[in-house]
């Protein structure tokens, strides 16, 4: 039998010490295509971040080559040089900001405050710029799983602040104030 166990969400989640749920702690964000494996670097941790950095540049070939192939259909429309030049500069800069937008998402969270208007309607500039985002998986699952450096540094202050809390409140007063001496009676003794 398995020491682990899935949430409702149906992320796995171990309940050895450390890891979250058997000492009541916080537990780990899974990551998409991941899950919690990322905290101990075991279940296949390699074997995945092997497969999405293959996934992500295959994908990112795949569509490599239907941009070639809508190129190409530009050149039989005859539409000119300077229609050409614009799609692939707009294809360019949808890439470049589709990469730093993903590549931002891996290491820090977005600012809810800053979800305007202006945020929602660049997705469809990011939608265009899809390569850029397949090239910002492959690139991080190279170094990492991506985004795991953030969800380390979110875990650890978690984990952290779990503890500071559970020191804090640890022991029972009363027992305290009766070993200082102060009040030796228990509480049934005080009711009388």
């Amino acid at each position: 039998m398995s020491d682990e166990r899935t949430t409702p969400g149906g992320a796995e989640r171990g309940s050895g010490p450390g890891n979250g749920p058997a000492d009541g702690g916080p537990e780990p964000e899974p990551i998409r295509f991941f899950g919690t494996c990322w905290l101990h670097h075991d279940r296949g941790y390699a074997l995945r971040r092997i497969a999405v950095a293959a996934g992500s540049l295959v994908l990112t070939l795949a569509g490599a080559i239907v941009l070639r192939f809508a190129f190409q259909g530009l050149a039989i429309g005859e539409v000119g040089p300077l229609v050409t030049v614009l799609v692939i500069a707009g294809f360019a800069v949808c890439s470049a900001l589709a990469f730093r937008r993903t590549w931002d998402g891996f290491v820090r969270r977005p600012d809810p405050s800053s979800a305007s208007a202006a945020d929602r309607s660049a997705q469809s500039l990011l939608l265009i710029g899809f390569l850029g985002s397949l090239l910002a998986y492959f690139c991080r699952s190279l170094i990492e799983a991506p985004g795991e450096k953030l969800h380390r540094a979110e875990y650890a202050a978690a984990r952290s602040r779990h503890a500071r809390r559970r020191t804090a409140r640890t022991g029972n007063p009363a027992a305290k104030r009766a070993k200082n001496g102060q009040n030796a009676k228990s509480p049934e003794e005080k009711r009388k």
